[in-house]
């Protein structure tokens, strides 16, 4: 401490100036700003918050999610186990949530739905939410809170929390259409082919700075492609069957569960077709099956897809922004 004060009483005025204005720039690189607190643009960031395909808890990769920023709102996708945490990890304030999306019931779609909200709240929610997906998505957010009606109820009375039930609005959706529209983005879905699971959907978020749109699970299916046209970014689940006999070895439902996903999954290569045929010009590989495979590299991913597929392709990893 003593030679850092005989080095600032050395330095100039000047410098002084220079090395605290240093110091205060690599504060910010550490700790960018939060959401909402700087001037934005209006250009929705896209992040994947988690990107394996199934319920399996895995080592290097969460379960599926992923959240689309507009002007410090976040718009989240489905909410696979940890979508909370990966939300931190990605540096987005869980109080920052306005909508949530889930794409079908699945539970490495809807696992962490109820505890999001939850952790959200207990992170300073304190503004109305609105959910949207298919049924029973209604019935799930009411045995939820009873579930938790203990905590939440401890929490407000001892905390001063805001009642959290009261915030929460959910909406089920049997076909696609115009599903919200706000000051930052129009969001529609498209019906999915995503068998035995109905209704499956896709969603489209339109902004003002480009167009995202997220598979959910399906098959190749053209009321995606439609929904999809000319979108700059398609976030498309992928399958490569080759490495799954690997994949399901270990499992006494091998030969049941390799049946049931390549029934309603996407090759890699139909990926690609499915991006030609929507003219969109990124798509991003995600839902990955399998997710991890020592054996399949992201360039294995690439190559698949390119061969049905020319324009930008990326192979999603976790809490990777686009």
């Amino acid at each position: 401490m003593e030679r850092i004060e005989a080095n600032v009483r050395s330095c100039s005025r000047r410098q002084v100036i220079s090395n605290v204005g240093a110091l205060l720039s690599l504060a910010v690189l550490r700790h960018p700003p939060m959401l909402g607190q700087t001037p934005s643009n209006g250009r929705a960031k896209l992040i994947l918050l988690g990107t394996a395909g199934g319920p399996r808890p895995r080592a290097s990769r969460a379960a599926p999610s992923q959240v689309i920023l507009v002007n410090g709102v976040a718009y989240v996708v489905d909410c696979g186990n940890g979508v909370a945490i990966q939300l931190v990890r990605a540096g987005v304030p869980l109080n920052a949530i306005r909508h949530i999306f889930i794409t079908h019931h699945h539970s490495d779609h809807n696992a962490d739905y109820g505890n999001l909200l939850l952790l959200a709240w207990t992170a300073g929610l304190q503004h109305r939410v609105d959910t949207w997906g298919p049924p029973p998505l209604i019935q799930m957010t009411k045995l939820f809170f009873q579930m938790n009606a203990f905590d939440i109820t401890t929490r407000i009375q001892d905390e001063g929390r805001t009642p959290l039930a009261p915030l929460v609005h959910p909406h089920e959706r049997t076909s696609g259409g115009i599903v919200m529209k706000d000051a930052n983005v129009t969001v529609t879905c498209a019906l999915v082919d995503h068998p035995p699971i109905v209704p499956a959907f896709a969603y489209r978020f339109d902004t003002p700075g480009r167009s995202i749109v997220i598979s959910g699970d399906t098959k190749r299916s053209d009321a995606l492609i439609r929904l999809a046209q000319g979108a700059d970014i398609l976030v498309h689940e992928a399958l490569y069957p080759p490495a799954l006999d690997r994949l399901l070895a270990p499992l006494p439902n091998a030969a049941s569960l390799k049946k049931s996903i390549l029934s309603h999954h996407t090759p890699a290569e139909d990926v690609g077709r499915i991006a030609a045929a929507a003219g969109v010009k990124t798509v991003v590989l995600s839902h990955l099956v399998p997710a991890e495979d020592a054996n399949l590299t992201d360039q294995t991913w690439i190559d698949a897809v390119r061969s049905t597929f020319k324009g930008q392709i990326i192979v999603g990893k976790d809490l990777m922004e686009i």
